[in-house]
């Protein structure tokens, strides 16, 4: 191929039995200068020739994975198995992305998170800490899913939703708006959590339960059935 915008060097390492090959970049584009050294791919299908995608510091590219466009994974992340980064997307730290994950637009993955599965972070959302994004699960908007928190089955995360602590959302439950769900909460089922409601300490939201407004679900509640709560005042 022409005009190529990286090399592979001679330069290698094994992850399992598989080889990897430092980048070097043989013309500038984006943020990267000719002649620098970037991180490790397997081949030039990890990889795209076009746009300013690139792969730097100590970070991995491999199996079926792709990153293109104009997406960015940096520090020691790793992106493999048939994953694929896009967009203006980042994903640093030591995060994780695999099996047929996507990350895309401008979202960003990063500290130890781990997106894998057939889950999809887009927009301008962000996964760090320890968070972990997984299934068929959608993360998008503005949101954010942090500390030790679970996002998987067919859930969806979206507006400027935040999780956070060990909380998790699963089944087919929907988390928009400004909510933000914490602690050891749960939100399950077909459960909707929206407006300027929160969950947290040990709450339990599920079946077709809709928390919304202001509500303030907490301590060992549990919200269940088609219960609506929603515009409850804070205390």
């Amino acid at each position: 191929m022409k005009n190529k915008k990286y090399i592979l060097t001679d330069q290698t390492i094994k992850v399992g039995e598989k080889r990897l090959y430092r980048i070097k970049a043989v013309k500038s584009f984006g943020d990267v200068k000719e002649g620098e050294f970037g991180g490790f791919i397997e081949s030039e299908k990890n990889l795209s020739q076009f746009g300013n995608a690139w792969v730097s510091l100590s970070a991995k590219v491999f199996g079926d994975a792709k990153v293109y466009q104009n997406a960015q994974v940096f520090g020691y992340a790793q992106v493999f198995g048939n994953a694929k980064v896009s967009g203006d997307a980042q994903v640093y730290g030591n995060a994780q992305v695999f099996g047929n994950a996507k990350v895309f637009g401008y979202a960003e993955i990063s500290g130890d998170a781990e997106i894998s599965g057939n889950a999809r972070i887009s927009g301008d959302a962000q996964v760090y800490g320890n968070a972990q994004v997984f299934g068929n699960a959608e993360v998008f908007g503005y949101a954010e899913i942090s500390g030790d928190a679970e996002v998987f089955g067919e859930a969806e995360v979206s507006g400027d939703a935040q999780v956070s602590g060990d909380a998790q959302v699963s089944g087919d439950a929907q988390v928009y708006g400004n909510a933000l769900i914490s602690g050891n909460a749960m939100v399950y089922d077909n459960a909707e959590i929206s407006g300027d409601a929160r969950v947290f300490d040990n709450a339990r939201i599920f079946g077709n339960a809709s928390v919304s407004g202001k509500a303030k679900i907490f301590d060992e509640d549990k919200i269940s059935g088609d219960a609506k709560v929603f515009e409850t005042p804070w205390v």
